[in-house]
């Protein structure tokens, strides 16, 4: 991904908190350790307490009394020698559910040095017997979704930064994205529930 914003702001932004409207998913937001090492790199690590709305098809699976909210660290590097961030998040409760874990690296993009460049990686797993596969398709979706709303919150932040009131055309293509992103959530939650139920399905059997 390419964000039309100077690096330095880039990095500027991670900061600060997420005070924007679309991050009503995003409860609570705590700094836990932050330092500056000997090569001037700045360690963070932020704990980030998130909505975690279970899919009904999920819910025969679960106690009534499973937190309805994710607790998630995020570790970050930030180098401004080399004008590079490196974050790593992962969640630290319903890890018997689904564990999901995301390294972005920002970096400056080589043939324009106004522009920043997001490489996103995930892995998304599931120790849960039988339905396992479906739990990850959730998550995978969920997970792209919510890159959607992230997106929309870095690109208010950097306009925010710059003096800036986030474009029109910038709203018009979150929301496409965000539209794009519940459609191939909704699909892959149909295909999940089908999983689901035949899994429920043989435990039945073998009972």
């Amino acid at each position: 991904m390419l964000a039309p914003r100077a690096a330095d702001l880039s990095l500027t932004s991670t900061l600060l908190p997420l005070p924007f409207s679309p991050s009503k998913h995003v409860l609570t937001e705590d700094i836990v350790h932050r330092e500056v090492t000997a090569d001037q790199k700045l360690l963070s690590r932020r704990l980030l307490t998130k909505t975690n709305r279970m899919p009904r098809w999920a819910e025969r699976f679960f106690p009534a009394n499973v937190a309805h909210s994710v607790y998630i660290l995020e570790d970050s590097i930030v180098d401004p020698q080399n004008r590079t961030m490196t974050t790593y998040t992962w969640n630290i409760n319903h890890a018997r559910l689904m564990v999901v874990e995301e390294r972005c690296v920002y970096c400056v993009n080589p043939e324009n040095s106004s522009w920043t460049e997001v490489k996103r990686e995930a892995w998304v797993s599931s120790s849960l017997f039988g339905v396992s596969r479906a739990i990850q398709e959730f998550g995978l979706a969920r997970f792209k979704s919510n890159v959607t709303k992230s997106t929309k919150g870095f690109e208010y932040v950097l306009a925010k930064l710059q003096g800036e009131a986030p474009s029109k055309t910038l709203v018009e293509t979150a929301k496409e994205a965000t539209e794009k992103a519940k459609e191939t959530a909704l699909a892959a939650t149909e295909k999940a529930k089908d999983l689901a139920s035949k899994a429920a399905t043989k435990k039945k059997q073998y009972v």
